[in-house]
């Protein structure tokens, strides 16, 4: 069921989102407690604001009122990724390349399955992470997740 509800909240955001020239990141559908949360996480360039968000969440809103592909309620946000954003797609990766990233492999790499340093590149088949001592690299096909870190 959440996988439907994400397929269609996908198609009815895009139009949406290509009208107000943003990207989406990512869509959940979950439960928390007792209650039903659809979070659609939206970027753009220089990052979003509260206005784009508002704009994006009424029009979503009108839209999935018009389908209502959900059973029962539901709590709607659209926010912003975050500074420790998910990389997902292609795209991700290769804008992330010269930036300090975390990632979690599915099996040990070296031993470790965790990596965090700077993403040195991306040619779509693997990833090379330099880290303190040592780099990785990693196949693509490997990457359990993959965000954004924030460096202290």
């Amino acid at each position: 069921m959440s996988q439907h509800v994400i397929a269609v909240t996908e198609e009815l955001v895009a139009p949406i989102l290509e009208e107000e020239n943003l990207e989406l990141v990512e869509i959940e559908y979950k439960k928390e407690g007792s209650n039903w949360f659809l979070r659609v996480y939206i970027d753009k360039e220089g990052g979003v604001d509260i206005e784009d968000c508002g704009r994006v969440s009424e029009k979503l809103s009108k839209k999935l009122d018009e389908v209502d592909p959900i059973p029962g309620a539901y709590f709607l946000e659209v926010s912003s990724p975050g500074a420790e954003r998910p990389l997902k797609k292609e795209q991700d990766f290769e804008r992330a390349v010269g930036k300090h990233v975390h990632v979690t492999t599915y099996e040990p790499i070296n031993g470790s399955k965790v990596f965090e340093g700077e993403l040195v590149s991306y040619d779509g088949k693997q990833l090379e992470i330099k880290e303190a001592k040592a780099s990785a690299l990693i196949p693509r096909d490997k990457v359990a997740s993959a965000r954004l870190a924030i460096v202290f």
